[in-house]
């Protein structure tokens, strides 16, 4: 609406200047139910139904449009939450100052709750550099945690193992209210409610404000924040019925009084969640392996914070996250052999006991100018990540056990000073202005009980990982016409340092370089935008990736990192294209574009550190350039009143190269490694159907489909389901319970086969078939809702609320 308001006012300085006689309308904005003045209320003026210019009310709620030509016109008054308002207002010679005096609006009881506006359905909207999706009840009711309804999001995979890709890429970077944590985001999805969830930026092109990290994008999990005066809050709750419940609760408060409003949040995740997996090895050893998979979990968050507004162009924002997970996962492998192959049967019972703590601490300032959208951002955070896993496997070889434990220490830790800077320049131009820096400190240190072990680096050792960051960025847009473009650059210095058992092995990676930006959109009219975007990124080696020990291991397969791992960059195109229809439908679709240099891909190679020549280490490796293409289409449809979809498909094609054991022609168990390059084609399909039979009661039917995706290292098949729910509030919209039937078919599995560095295949299960029920009450005062809802987007930067 801000943007559709600019326009407007442009459009209108334009065609005003052209009248010899100008006139003015004014007045003044008020809530009924509380009586008090509405500010930044959206001022329409209209004539014939065409809009010739507008405004915003003050923050005493009123207004004044001036150099208007003396013509007859309809005044709409448009806020959110409340039912529009239109006022008839004729200027002639003799009355050409019209005063409409007090204007009451009243709001819609259908969608403003005492606490949170929340949709019945989800949106999606583009804008210049990213899609936002505004979280609606029907995405809620897909499961109790953020990793449960990201598959309904278009554009954005989970797999079986919780790890999200976009664009049918992993190499994604996931931020909570515009911050980065340090905790895995398969780990952090799942403990994050859906109901504190309020909107998911896909960020698929960012710009050069943004940290260049992700070769396929930014997935930005914007979290609830409640500013409303007096004290507030909201209960979630729900279980998921598997082959045992799981738990997820949340309650989130807070109390506003006068200039100070304190907030604070709880929540936990807790259950076992159970694997299965099949591989059969298909050449004259003819292994068949079974494994089988339990994880007992524990996650709880919270957060405190303050904020202080002192006076309307001061705010002071402290706040801190505290969560602890602990878990306990058993993982049993059993190999056998088909009578006359020389291999003895093998069985390794493993057990994980696992507890992490990430706490993070930050204060922020924001300070206003006098100027319309003239801001300054300050932003202090410190994030402290400690994780300790003792590692148990009991292996039994024919009639040899071996009995021992691994113990990992895992300790992190991120301080980030951040500055923005956004200066509207006039009314057609914007420059903005930032610096960063990040120091981020990494140690590992293994211990193994393990004395038959070869493998230097499965052996007791120490690892450290240091970076630092130092970047400063400048992006200036301006508008011509229908044109408005945005040009940028990133400026930083990079330096990384790994040190293995204490100066056994060092590396150390610097270079300083250069992220450039720039977006071009055309807006042929008010319902058709085209857009173009360029970008470059950067994927830097992660600690799992460099550190030489141990990441997980089964009997046949160790996987391990690789220190001297350099980073991928990424040349980004995109071109976009939106349609706005009549009651809110859209239709959004785009092509893009990567070439990806230096890229890092998986590699598996034969354990030459073993007797056995069917152990085998997984780690990494650059790579020369690759490719990678695709498009998205994406729309929001109302069919009836009572029936809305949304559709949405994309296809992605990736030129992989990566290295892969194969077995050297007339031998039996030799290999040798070889380069393999494939095009990796993938195909995704969702469709969400949300029928409504009145204001109380809903339902949705979901389906999805992802095809089969040919790989480097192994081809995977086809995965489909279908969902079904159903949701009802109740007690004045207050409360609402939610049921969701999932996989109804019980059709989710990972199924692959592959040739190198012998032909297997493998089936994998998990539990994809629940019955999801939740809960969702809020209570509280809700005072001066409508004012404090846009105090509250002005003065909460990204980092400011939620629960991270």
């Amino acid at each position: 609406m801000k943007l559709k308001l600019l326009f407007v006012l442009l459009f209108g300085s334009i065609l005003s200047v052209t009248a010899q006689t100008q006139g003015s309308i004014s007045g003044k904005v008020t809530d009924k139910s509380t009586n008090q003045p509405l500010p930044y209320v959206n001022i329409v003026v209209k004539e014939n139904g065409a809009v010739i210019t507008g405004g915003i009310t003050d923050d005493n709620g009123a207004f004044n449009v001036n150099k208007l030509a003396l013509k007859n016109y309809s005044v709409e008054i448009q806020f959110m939450g409340y039912k529009t308002v239109v006022v008839a207002a004729n200027l002639s010679d003799s009355k050409k100052d019209l005063s409409l005096g007090n204007i009451i609006i009243t709001e819609e009881a259908t969608t403003l709750d005492e606490v949170n506006i929340v949709k019945e359905t989800s949106t999606i909207e583009q804008k210049l550099d990213r899609k936002v999706i505004t979280v609606g009840r029907d995405l809620t009711t897909a499961g109790g945690t953020a990793s449960e309804i990201m598959n309904n999001i278009p554009s954005v995979n989970v797999d079986q193992d919780g790890k999200i890709s976009l664009r049918g890429n992993s190499n994604v970077r996931v931020l909570i209210d515009g911050r980065p944590t340090s905790i895995d985001p398969a780990q952090l999805l799942k403990q994050i409610p859906s109901t504190s969830i309020k909107k998911i930026e896909l960020i698929t092109n960012p710009s050069a404000k943004y940290n260049p990290e992700g070769m396929s994008g930014i997935i930005n999990i914007i979290l609830n924040k409640n500013a409303n005066d007096g004290f507030n809050g909201s209960f979630n709750s729900g279980i998921t019925f598997g082959e045992t419940p799981k738990y997820n609760n949340s309650l989130d408060m807070n109390y506003r009084t006068g200039k100070v409003n304190f907030f604070g949040n709880g929540g936990s995740n807790f259950g076992k969640y159970f694997n299965t997996g099949h591989v059969v090895r298909l050449d004259s050893i003819n292994s068949d392996q079974n494994l089988a998979i339990v994880n007992d979990n524990e996650s709880y968050l919270g957060k405190l914070g303050m904020d202080y507004y002192i006076n309307d162009n001061n705010t002071l924002s402290a706040y801190t996250n505290l969560n602890y997970t602990n878990g306990k996962g058993n993982v049993d492998t059993y190999i056998t052999y088909p009578a006359g192959v020389d291999r003895q049967a093998v069985t390794q019972l493993s057990t994980y006991d696992t507890d992490n703590r990430n706490n993070t601490y930050d204060i922020a300032y924001k300070h206003k100018f006098e100027k319309e959208g003239h801001n300054l951002d300050f932003e202090g955070n410190y994030n402290d990540y400690k994780q300790t896993q003792l590692a148990d496997f009991n292996t039994t070889v024919g009639d040899s056990i071996n009995v021992y434990n691994d113990n990992i220490l895992d300790k992190r830790s991120n301080t980030t000073l951040n500055l923005d800077y956004v200066n509207p320049l006039n009314d057609k131009s914007t420059l903005e202005l930032g610096a960063e820096s990040r120091l981020i400190r990494s140690d590992n240190t293994y211990r193994t009980t393990n004395s038959t072990i070869t493998n230097p680096a499965l052996q007791n050792s120490m690892y450290s990982y240091d970076i630092d960051i130092y970047s400063a960025y400048a992006t200036f847009g301006q508008k011509l016409g229908k044109f408005s473009y945005q040009l940028g650059a990133r400026f930083e210095h990079y330096k990384s340092d790994a040190n293995f058992n204490k100066g056994q092995i060092t590396f150390q990676n610097k270079y300083f370089t250069l992220y450039p930006s720039a977006y071009v959109t055309y807006s042929v009219n008010d319902k058709n935008t085209l857009q173009f975007s360029y970008s470059r990124r950067v994927d830097r080696p992660s600690l799992e990736q460099t550190k030489p020990i141990r990441e997980f291991s089964t009997p046949l397969v160790t996987s391990l990192g690789n220190q001297y791992l350099e980073p991928q960059f990424t040349n980004s195109v995109e071109v976009n294209y939106t349609r706005m229809f009549g009651k809110g439908s859209s239709i959004t679709g785009g092509v893009f574009y990567r070439l990806i240099d230096n890229e890092i891909s998986r590699i598996l190679y034969p354990d030459e550190n073993t007797e056995n020549p069917d152990d085998q280490i997984m780690s990494f490796a650059n790579f020369s350039n690759n490719t990678a293409f695709g498009f998205e289409l994406s729309a929001n449809y109302k069919i009836a009143k009572w029936w809305d979809v949304q559709p949405a498909i994309d296809f992605s094609q990736i030129s992989q190269k990566g290295s892969v054991s194969v077995l050297v022609p007339g031998t039996v168990d030799d290999y040798e490694p070889t380069i393999k390059s494939v095009d990796v084609a993938a195909f995704n399909a969702r469709l969400n159907s949300n029928f409504r039979v009145n204001s109380r009661l809903s339902f949705l039917l979901f389906g999805f489909y992802r095809s089969g995706v040919d790989g480097v290292q192994n081809n995977s098949k086809e995965m489909y389901k279908v969902d079904s729910g159903a949701r009802y509030s109740l007690l004045d919209n207050k409360m609402s319970l939610s049921v969701r039937f999932n996989d109804m078919f019980k059709t989710m599995r990972y199924r692959f086969d592959a040739n190198n560095p012998f032909p297997q295949t493998g089936d994998f299960r998990w539990e994809s078939r629940t019955v999801y029920f939740g809960m969702n009450y809020m209570f509280g005062a809700g005072k001066n809702r409508a004012m404090q809802r846009k105090q509250r987007e002005d003065n909460t930067k990204q980092g400011g609320g939620g629960m991270f």
